[in-house]
């Protein structure tokens, strides 16, 4: 069965778009199909919410861009985590489970 999409929470898409870089750079078609992926079809990130975050993400120091050749020989912007996206995700990922757990305990509550 197909889960239908979702719409992002507040403060979600920059963590599923470092996590979609963890284990290699990629290129932004590629980040959205990854994030799909990774998220067993929930979220589909358009380019209007896509290409602004990976740009904020770079200016923040969490990634960098180089233009490279993608599958289909069309020039693209290749992007990879820094260092300071590594601690980031690892500070993002520790947050998400502390929310996710809270906001859990309040949803199965029987008092």
């Amino acid at each position: 069965m197909r889960l239908a999409t979702t719409e992002l929470l507040k403060g979600t898409l920059d963590l599923l778009l470092l996590r979609a870089l963890i284990l290699q750079p990629d290129h932004g078609l590629g980040i959205a199909r990854r994030v799909h992926q990774l998220t067993k079809g929930t979220f589909d990130v358009k380019a209007g919410s896509l290409f602004p975050a990976l740009h904020r993400l770079e200016e923040r120091g969490w990634l960098a861009a180089e233009w490279g050749q993608s599958e289909n020989n069309r020039r693209a912007k290749y992007y990879r985590l820094t260092q300071r996206g590594r601690k980031e995700i690892e500070n993002q990922m520790a947050e998400w489970e502390r929310v996710s757990t809270a906001i859990n305990w309040a949803i199965t509550a029987t008092s």
